[in-house]
């Protein structure tokens, strides 16, 4: 071996290491923040989320959906002519007596904020929240040039004082409860009078900080919509202090990104309707400040409160815009993060995340932003690193789908931030030892943990051709801890066993019916073929039961394994077969029916972006979820009595979280309901297994945590558990220890 060979091996064996030792740090990193952290963000974050389901459910579903798909039509068109519209909010706010000022990033914003400071003499400053002056580090840059800068929000504020960053985009100390406040300000402030409870820490705050309100010289704040036509601001808050920051010092600086501005106040109505409800679960906003600065408010002075118009100052008013670009302009142009930029920072996809809800947003964030839509940020702001750091902890459950009142394609965003951070790495050690010898389309560089889990239906393949000997080898010490320790697949958690026979080859020469009612392809997705057949031979039955004559054909994966671990382009190539596949029996007429969600939501969401256009809408249009279907029969005249009938039987269950984002959960409960099965269904919106997410080692105690609310709801239930997905069935049955089967194995004849 040459000594260029020599170098180059060390070199490859030492990012190895260092790509081994990662998921020691994550997983340690992230069992602090579970026990330090975990409860208050649990109990905060489903609080803010159960609120938002009430609210919905008091102004109608129909009607809020009214506003989400508004609020995406105006979001989509004002990003669409956003040079327009910077062009009209220049005008706009030079014809009130205010500057516009344009920063291309974040450096230049907070040069442009400090000179105004500079210019004003200040030597305080008061702000108010906003999450693009934490993007761009201003309180920083100000302290750096001899600026005395205080927080108004209470939570920033408590976040100030604890030298800490936000854990959240709407709650920044989410994660703190109120007696690790009350001894946090009293630490730090050695108050007269004890602050332990709500009220005294918010009568504390508000002195404080109204104090320093009024011997401010500058007041930032943010925008949560600036309006093109007027140059208003329009400031949305909880406590009222944005607007004293915007209307007592003289010299007033909003700071925004690019992509705040809309047209005009007639757009604004669907904004302010939906952001407190999806926020917090509020009905409306504590405060919606509608500003046009500079404000005719005359200048306040304290020192003459009880004269008229306090004093009567003639003090000139001065009002700076300042508009971020910061990234977005590449952002506006890039197809698969563009719509980042709708996103009104709501917290809505933080607050329906499992994930989040366990472990908050100083795990499950970057460098400013935190949740499901923090990965499009930081990747456009920051750049991949930063949003590599967190971009894991998404596992496409989709439950931010239908939180997001502009209707983002959140987990889409994600996949795509993965697929470029596997991307672009120089090929490593595992590259010279798998490459060519994995079936699937990705570049070298992409880790192999992720080739592993993304060419999951070839392991299934093999191991189900070697049963049972492949379950028995993988079940060993030795090999389980190989396993941990090159691919990180964590030895508490149990394998998948998989089945010597596949549900195509039990299927394959089958009679089926004569004379059918319907001609059905039932999809052998990769779980139900290799690992439990039983529930396809059950859907099978079903089916058949109802007067269907069904085909199991030998077709491959939906590609759902590789898109999860971001491998587009592997993705991509299966949905194409499987479309190719499958066409011969939508010619034939067949309908389409999945018994794994997770499968189903392949077909209806993600092949929208994989596919051409009409080869995805006719498949989506001939595919079902399996209760679906059946739900169906029975309406048109089905006989139910050739199912089982639950004669009152208890059923305790959990559908699966794609199949709830598909709106496909109610079908289930309505055929158990109509056979005469008692059902009592959960409400966490994701049992945490989430496929390969369950099995990384430095997520194991995340999923765990997420799932015990689930095992919780059924644990001392004498229910016949069912769930709809595989790893929902694997979930409960590891952390409740009963068996857990779908329910079509209840109702097959």
């Amino acid at each position: 071996m040459s000594e260029t060979d020599a170098g180059r091996l060390a070199s490859l064996v030492s990012r190895a290491r260092s790509r081994a030792a990662r998921p020691d740090a994550d997983a340690d990193r992230i069992r602090r923040l579970l026990a330090e952290e975990g409860d208050q963000i649990k109990a905060n974050t489903r609080h803010f989320n159960a609120e938002r389901y009430d609210r919905i459910d008091e102004i109608g579903a129909e009607r809020h959906e009214r506003y989400r798909t508004r609020a995406r039509e105006i979001k989509a068109d004002a990003i669409e002519r956003l040079p327009e519209l910077i062009d009209r909010v220049r005008e706009s706010v030079a014809d009130n007596g205010g500057t516009v000022y344009i920063a291309d990033d974040a450096a230049d914003a907070r040069e442009y904020v400090a000179e105004v400071s500079e210019g004003a003499d200040a030597e305080r400053v008061v702000k108010s929240k906003s999450m693009t002056t934490e993007e761009i580090d201003l309180n920083e840059g100000l302290e750096a040039r001899g600026l005395d800068i205080w927080e108004t929000d209470l939570g920033e504020f408590v976040i100030q004082v604890a030298e800490e960053s936000p854990s959240h985009i709407v709650g920044p100390s989410l994660h703190k409860s109120r007696e690790e406040i009350t001894d946090l300000f009293e630490a730090q402030f050695d108050p007269e009078e004890s602050l332990d409870s709500a009220q005294a820490l918010t009568e504390f705050a508000r002195e404080y900080l109204g104090e320093r309100i009024e011997a401010a010289d500058v007041g930032i704040t943010g925008a949560n919509f600036v309006l093109a036509d007027s140059g208003s601001i329009a400031l949305v808050t909880n406590e009222g202090n944005a607007r004293k920051c915007a209307s007592v010092p003289d010299t007033h600086v909003a700071v925004a990104g690019v992509e705040k501005i809309i047209p005009s106040i007639e757009e604004l109505h669907p904004f302010a309707e939906l952001i407190a409800r999806s926020a917090t679960g509020q009905a409306i906003p504590q405060y919606l400040s509608l500003l046009s600065p500079p404000v005719d408010t005359p200048a306040v002075d304290f020192d003459s409160p009880d004269e008229p118009g306090f004093g009567g100052s003639d003090a000139e008013r001065d009002f700076h815009l300042v508009l971020v670009d910061n990234g977005r302009t590449e952002m506006r142009e890039d197809d698969d993060l563009r719509e980042t930029l709708y996103c009104i920072r709501c917290g809505a996809c933080a607050n329906s995340c499992a994930n989040f809800q366990s472990v908050g947003g100083h795990a499950f964030g970057g460098e400013t932003y935190t949740g499901g839509i923090a990965t499009g940020w930081e990747a456009g702001v920051e750049g991949l690193d930063a949003a590599a750091e967190f971009n894991d902890l998404c596992t496409g459950c989709s439950r931010c789908v239908n939180a997001c009142p502009v209707k983002i394609d959140i987990p889409w965003i994600n996949t795509v931030v993965r697929d470029r951070i596997n991307r672009g790495k120089d090929p490593g050690l595992e590259d010279v030892l798998v490459d060519g010898l994995v079936p699937d389309a990705e570049e070298p560089g992409t880790p192999l943990r992720k080739r592993f889990f993304g060419n999951f239906e070839t392991v299934a393949k093999v191991g189900s051709a070697t049963a049972p000997v492949s379950n028995t080898i993988a079940s060993l010490t030795p090999v389980r801890r190989a396993l941990d320790a090159g691919l990180g697949i964590d030895v508490r958690r149990e394998l998948p066993a998989f089945q010597r026979e596949t549900l195509v080859e039990w299927a394959e020469g089958r009679a089926t019916v004569d004379d059918p009612e319907r001609r059905v392809v039932l999809y052998p997705d990769v779980y139900t073929n290799y690992v439990q057949p039983e529930r396809g031979k059950a859907a099978v039955r079903t089916l058949e039961a109802l007067g269907c004559a069904v085909t199991v054909p030998d077709v491959g994966g939906s590609g759902r394994a590789p898109l999860s671990q971001g491998m587009i382009a592997t993705a991509r190539d299966k949905a194409e077969r499987l479309a190719a596949d499958l066409g011969d029996h939508l010619d034939a007429g067949r309908d389409v029916v999945v018994v794994e969600p997770s499968a189903l939501a392949m077909v209806r969401r993600e092949y929208e972006k994989l596919l051409p256009a009409a080869t995805y809408e006719r498949l989506d249009d001939a595919s079902y979820e399996v209760f679906e279907y059946v739900y169906g029969l029975l309406e048109n005249g089905a006989a139910p009595d050739a199912l089982t009938a639950g004669d009152g039987d208890g059923v305790a269950y959990h559908s699966h979280c794609q199949q709830r984002t598909l709106g496909l959960e109610s079908h289930t409960v309505a055929v158990l309901e109509e056979l005469g099965y008692d059902v009592l269904t959960s409400d966490v919106e994701c049992c945490g297994m989430a496929g390969s997410f369950g099995y990384k080692s430095e997520y194991y105690e995340l999923s765990v945590d997420v799932g015990e609310s689930l095992a919780d709801q059924f644990e001392d239930t004498d229910r016949t558990v069912v769930a709809s997905g595989t790893s929902c069935t694997d979930q409960i049955e590891a952390l409740l220890a009963t068996e857990a089967r779908h329910p079509i194995r209840l109702v097959a004849p």
